[in-house]
């Protein structure tokens, strides 16, 4: 594939993936997730590769989740709502190698959701964490809500999700979210660190622990297919279209006017 929104480089074993929209926040619209997803697996069985290192590009974000100008009652690419989520996130999830979530900034919204389902989340003290779902008219349905709550706890991921407030690299690090909080200058050198431990590992030993990890999660895989397609449902509808209006318009939106 031609990448366009991403870019590719491996170093030491290690292959880093980094979204390459900094102007928009690296936020993805369908061609980002796309390319993601032909990445991760191109990398994840790659037998030269140990590690995967998911990031973002620029000192000001990781991601920040859907691009919302590329949102209108639904994304610009394919799948259920224009985004495939729910082949990126297999994809994380389903490939024999650690992944880590590089964040030097903020990760927000589908940005959050990511660093969840990573196997790791390494963060810069400046770092920033949280949804934003139900501020702009939309939820994740599958592992960004269920599975966080198996990452923070019941209590703590209805917090996040429900009152959409943002959490510090040290209180994420309280909660469970991340693994290690560094100086923002020391995180690459962290993230080498890490990958340098897994390359170490036996590759078929930890490819079986991904897999028993994930065993008791897997059927949230069924769950994210259903209920996206009840986000497309609500997407439609001119609740949800209030919520992107109000972000283009940069005003607060008036949901419960159209709540039914």
């Amino acid at each position: 594939m031609d990448y366009q929104d991403i870019l590719y480089d491996v170093r030491d074993g290690a292959a880093w993936i980094t979204i390459n929209r900094p102007e928009r926040m690296n936020a993805f619209r369908g061609r980002t997730c796309d390319e993601l997803i032909e990445a991760i697996n191109r990398a994840g069985y790659d037998r030269q590769i140990g590690v995967v290192v998911l990031a973002g590009a620029g000192e000001r974000a990781f991601c920040t989740g859907g691009d919302q100008s590329a949102h209108e009652g639904q994304y610009d690419g394919r799948g259920t709502i224009g985004l495939p989520m729910e082949e990126l996130h297999a994809a994380i999830r389903d490939v024999p190698k650690p992944v880590i979530a590089r964040v030097q900034g903020y990760a927000i919204g589908g940005g959050n959701v990511l660093c969840t389902i990573c196997d790791f989340t390494i963060a810069s003290d400046k770092a920033v964490f949280g949804q934003v779902g139900p501020k702009v008219g939309s939820v994740d349905p599958g592992y960004g809500t269920a599975f966080l709550a198996r990452v923070v706890g019941e209590k703590k991921a209805r917090e996040i999700w429900y009152l959409c407030r943002r959490y510090t690299a040290a209180e994420a690090l309280a909660m469970g979210l991340v693994n290690t909080v560094v100086p923002h200058d020391q995180l690459d050198a962290e993230v080498r660190k890490w990958c340098d431990e897994i390359m170490e590992r036996s590759p078929t030993a930890i490819a079986i622990a991904k897999r028993s990890f994930n065993m008791d999660t897997a059927h949230q895989a069924g769950i994210a297919g259903m209920g996206m397609y009840a986000l497309k449902l609500y997407y439609d509808s001119e609740e949800s279209r209030e919520g992107v209006k109000a972000f283009q318009e940069k005003r607060k939106p008036q949901f419960r006017k159209f709540a039914k």
